[in-house]
């Protein structure tokens, strides 16, 4: 039974449909949850992969969140280890971080549904190769990263080149939320800090729009989830077990 650590960093940035695809496919899930426990000190010893959710944090607070150097040592931990790694949002800010790229502020904040064009290579690719040249993909982040070098550049958008990447054959780093489903977007849309965010933006994205994109763009992204997140599983060297939505 293959065995998984996770990193979460706030109570509403969860595994998602992750989840419940994991479980089907026998994996035990242990969550180290640093915004409860910032003094934390896992060890990857016992686990077969490490995923890290995303945060409202930024990979260069370190200062403020001293624990984000804590999971930089593991993530490099786990790539010398060539275990899987998987990154969401700011999990993939921080293994680009591990692999020596930068990290900033973006230009423009990415909230709501954006199309994210896949790369030539990613055609290529196991976990995203059933992307189509343009997907519609669930975005909220304000920070990117460049793509690390000798890392595989898979995605870009219009407002953000660096979407996704691969390095190696087993870590994976995603700037959008392929994880997400509806249930977790409406809690998003409560949660007090997103709301302030959107608020932010002017107007120009609202909670009434996202919910509105929602409703035409969340079965495809299911669909892309539970493909994607299943191929990724097997690089655990396990046959996952999901059930195959129809694409439309």
């Amino acid at each position: 039974m293959p065995r998984l650590l996770v990193f979460q960093h706030v109570p509403y940035e969860i595994l998602g449909t992750l989840n419940p695809l994991f479980k089907r496919s026998g994996f035990r899930i242990r969550y180290v949850n640093f915004g409860r426990h910032p003094d934390a000190q896992p060890s990857l010893e016992g686990y077969d992969g490490l995923v890290v959710l995303g945060g409202p944090m930024s990979v260069y607070e370190t200062k403020k969140y001293p624990y984000l150097t804590t999971e930089l040592h593991l993530i490099e931990e786990a790539i010398q280890k060539d275990i899987p790694v998987l990154g969401v949002c700011l999990g993939a800010q921080l293994i680009a971080k591990a692999l020596g790229a930068r990290v900033t502020k973006s230009g423009e904040k990415e909230i709501g549904w954006h199309d994210v064009s896949r790369t030539h290579e990613a055609k290529k690719d196991p976990v995203v190769g059933h992307f189509r040249d343009s997907e519609k993909i669930f975005q909220w982040h304000g920070d990117t990263f460049d793509t690390p070098k000798e890392a595989v550049h898979l995605a870009s958008s219009q407002t953000c080149s660096n979407q996704a990447f691969r390095y190696g054959k087993r870590v994976y780093g995603f700037q959008f939320h392929l994880e997400v489903d509806e249930p977790m977007i409406e809690r998003w849309l409560k949660t007090p800090s997103f709301k302030n965010e959107l608020e932010s933006l002017g107007g120009n994205v609202t909670a009434d729009k996202i919910r509105k994109e929602t409703k035409s763009y969340i079965h495809r992204l299911t669909v892309l989830s539970q493909r994607c997140f299943g191929e990724f599983s097997q690089l655990f060297g396990i046959q996952t077990k999901f059930q195959r939505l129809p694409s439309r």
